[in-house]
């Protein structure tokens, strides 16, 4: 049986996008009737509403759909999370890795359930220190655990295409609650997320 993808999108919302998208381009000087051009305006449209799709999720039902009782207390980290999303300054993306740590109080959460939020929130309009913020708020609020940790280092298209053009240029953002407030717990989680396993 051949492969079939399949995503579900509102109609009545893929066709106004669309419209809009044909609009801007004709506007640009393209001539969309052409072979290339022909289902560009759809596939922007639908494309725009996956990239999106986080303004109609719940971070925190997620985080709760998988949290269980548990004795642990050490730290727990997920680090190298990929990260994309869409700089709402410009419509243009930013991508690189987030790396989360908690210390749980009581309860842990099923690991996958973190990239999940991280996507939560960055299928959205966003500027990273936002999205930081957001990750950080939700796994505090959510979870309680004893501390949390967010690091997120990111690639700008908008430096990087437009503006300054500087290719090469890395945005990093952090945010801590609770115990890693200390500098040593800070230090420690900074310390593994920099260290590579073998």
């Amino acid at each position: 049986m051949p492969y079939k993808y399949f995503e579900e999108y509102n109609e009545q919302v893929t066709e106004d996008i669309k419209a809009r998208y044909k609009s801007i381009i004709e506007d640009l000087g393209e001539d969309v009737s052409r072979d290339g051009l022909l289902k560009t305006p759809e596939r922007a449209s639908k494309a725009m509403q996956f990239l999106t799709q986080g303004y109609n999720q719940d971070a925190a039902e997620i985080l709760k759909s998988a949290m269980f009782k548990e004795s642990y207390n050490e730290m727990v980290i997920v680090k190298d999370i990929e990260v994309y999303s869409l700089c709402e300054h410009h419509i243009l993306p930013f991508f690189g890795k987030a790396h989360i740590a908690y210390i749980p109080n009581g309860h842990i959460v099923g690991l996958s359930k973190l990239p999940r939020i991280v996507d939560v929130f960055s299928r959205r309009l966003q500027v990273q220190e936002r999205l930081t913020q957001q990750i950080l708020d939700c796994i505090n609020d959510t979870l309680k655990p004893q501390g949390v940790a967010v690091v997120i280092e990111a690639s700008h298209m908008c430096m990087m295409m437009r503006g300054v053009q500087k290719q090469n240029s890395v945005t990093t953002t952090s945010g801590f609650r609770g115990q890693f407030e200390k500098i040593e717990t800070r230090n420690e989680f900074l310390k593994l997320i920099s260290n590579t396993f073998s």
